[in-house]
């Protein structure tokens, strides 16, 4: 490999991935998917791990969906097998067991859009612009679009902008409830930063729990949702962590977490 397409930084706590094909606006290749693939698959199980962000090189894009020009010369087999891949990898980040920030540094469209989707939490800067603009190439969202964005947004807006492949602004975007925070550029990983430092002060396992039956709850009818939820608890009630949270809010001291 000639150049790094994805850059790995260790924080306390926190990784943060970057997309590095600033040239192509941080497209999603081949290469690209294997190597966040690879840091996605080994970020589960850091143990020191509490939150995950994914952003995009520069200050134009954070991902500008497939790259077009690898697609070209894909055959039919290459494509589906690529999509296969994208579908995994945006599982995989759907179900890692801690909170996943998409910091959304500009232009996301596309794939873009169904990476940050598949992201527990969106903060974008001021001048990006969100959509999935799939259909104006005669094809649909084939990574998880078509199902994330109605369950975030409601099905008849998830139609409306899946069917004109329209692009959000930012302030759009916050309104419709599609990222949570905006940032200006020079203060977004700051911005994430922080809070990140409010979820870390979370017990890790709680986190992961709630996480849990959130998603599964949400693919689910009321009755079995709360089933869910107090199977998750119940993971919760023998951790060394919850009898910790007690003892600290006994004392008037900040606790001590250990994810166990």
């Amino acid at each position: 490999m000639s150049e790094q397409v994805l850059l790995i930084e260790h924080r306390p706590s926190v990784r943060i991935l970057t997309l590095h094909r600033p040239e192509v606006r941080n497209a999603l290749n081949s290469e690209l998917i294997q190597e966040l693939e690879r840091a996605v698959d080994e970020a589960r199980f850091a143990e020191d791990l509490r939150v995950l962000i994914i952003t995009g090189a520069g200050n134009r894009a954070f991902c500008a969906g497939a790259d077009l020009k690898e697609r070209l010369a894909m055959s039919d087999g290459e494509v589906r097998r690529f999509l296969s891949a994208t579908r995994r990898l945006f599982t995989k980040i759907e179900e890692l067991p801690f909170p996943v920030l998409a910091a959304i540094n500009g232009v996301s469209l596309g794939g873009g859009t169904e990476l940050a989707l598949a992201c527990d939490l969106r903060v974008a800067v001021a001048h990006a612009t969100i959509g999935l603009t799939e259909t104006r190439l005669a094809i649909i969202p084939g990574a998880g679009g078509t199902q994330r964005l109605p369950r975030l947004l409601g099905i008849s807006l998830a139609k409306e902008l899946i069917y004109t492949g329209r692009q959000l602004t930012a302030q759009e975007a916050l309104a419709k409830g599609l990222v949570n925070r905006l940032a200006e550029h020079d203060q977004l990983m700051d911005v994430c930063l922080e809070l990140c430092g409010e979820i870390s002060k979370a017990g890790p396992i709680a986190l992961a729990q709630a996480k849990f039956a959130i998603n599964r709850g949400n693919d689910a009818e009321l009755h079995t949702g709360l089933a869910i939820e107090a199977s998750a608890y119940e993971a919760c009630i023998p951790t060394e962590d919850r009898r910790e949270g007690l003892k600290a809010f006994k004392e008037k001291r900040k606790p001590v977490y250990k994810g166990r």
